[in-house]
C-alpha cells in the first residue's frame, strides 16, 4: 500500500509430492498456515520448490529471511549414522537444498525460523545428531500425538533466548508431531526449552544472526492458541518489524 514500509519477505521452504491425477507429476507442497502465520505478523512470504543446492544463494538473493518448514525424515547419513527400521521416506534433493540455504542464509547473516523438521536440519548442519525414532528412546514420552487439530499436547519449560520473552512465560504447552528429535546438541546451539522427559524442545544461535527453532509446530494452533504466534513474533521482531 502507499505510504506503508514493504514487508519483509521470507523464503518457506516445501517438501515434495507425487500426483497422479489427473497429470503425473511432483509437486511442491506446504502447510498453508505458515504463511498465515508470517502474515499475521508483518512478513511476506514465499514458497521455494526444491531446487538444486546450486541455487541456494540466488534463491535468498532478494530475501530477509528464511523459514525451514516441518516434513519427512532427513536421511541419516548427514550425521553418520545407518538408517534405523523406523526411519521413515527421505528425499535427498529436499535435504540438499535446505543444508545449503541454512548455510548460505547463516553466512549472509538472514535471519532463520526452523520450525520441526527445520530445527533438526539446524541441528544436523551445525554438526549435532537426531534420534531417529523416540519410540525406541527410554525414558520418553509421546511426541507424535494422534489428534490433528494441532491442540497443545504436553509442556515445554523455557529456560532462556528470545522465545522466552516472546510467550513472556517459562512454561508453556505445545503440539507435537514428530517421531524424530535432536540426540546431541551442535555445540553451536544453545538449548531454550526441554520437555519434561529432557527432550530439547526449541534452540537457537550463541551468536550471529537471529535464528529460532522450535520443535513443535505453532503454525498449526496461533489461531485458536494466539500465544504460540509467539515464535513468528520473535522472528518478525529479529526481521524489524
Amino acid at each position: 500500500m502507499s505510504g506503508t514500509a514493504p514487508r519483509p519477505r521470507v523464503l518457506i521452504t516445501t517438501g515434495q509430492t507425487w500426483r497422479a491425477s489427473p497429470l503425473r507429476r511432483r509437486e511442491a507442497c506446504t502447510g498453508r498456515n505458515y504463511a498465515d502465520a508470517l502474515v499475521r505478523v508483518g512478513l511476506l512470504p514465499t514458497l521455494a520448490p526444491c531446487l538444486t543446492a546450486e541455487l541456494a544463494a540466488e534463491a535468498l538473493a532478494r530475501q530477509d529471511g528464511l523459514v525451514l518448514s516441518g516434513g519427512g525424515d532427513l536421511d541419516p547419513a548427514h550425521f553418520g549414522q545407518a538408517p534405523h527400521p523406523e526411519l521413515e521416506e527421505v528425499d535427498p534433493e529436499r535435504d540438499a537444498l535446505e543444508l545449503a540455504l541454512y548455510r548460505e542464509a547463516r553466512a549472509a547473516g538472514l535471519p532463520i525460523l526452523a520450525i520441526c523438521r527445520g530445527l533438526q536440519v539446524v541441528n544436523v548442519a551445525e554438526g549435532g545428531t537426531l534420534h531417529q525414532h523416540l519410540p525406541s528412546v527410554a525414558g520418553l514420552h509421546q511426541h507424535a500425538q494422534a489428534a490433528p487439530d494441532g491442540d497443545p499436547a504436553h509442556r515445554v519449560r523455557l529456560t532462556q533466548g528470545p522465545l522466552a520473552e516472546a510467550f513472556d512465560a517459562r512454561e508453556v504447552r505445545v503440539n507435537s508431531y514428530h517421531h524424530q528429535g535432536i540426540d546431541r546438541l551442535a555445540p553451536s546451539l544453545l538449548p531454550w526449552a526441554h520437555a519434561d522427559d529432557g527432550l530439547v524442545e526449541a534452540a537457537g544461535a550463541a551468536a550471529g544472526a537471529a535464528l529460532i527453532g522450535v520443535q513443535w509446530h505453532p503454525e498449526m494452533s496461533f489461531a485458536r492458541h494466539p500465544a504460540q504466534a509467539a515464535p513468528f513474533r520473535a522472528f518478525a521482531a529479529a526481521l524489524g518489524t
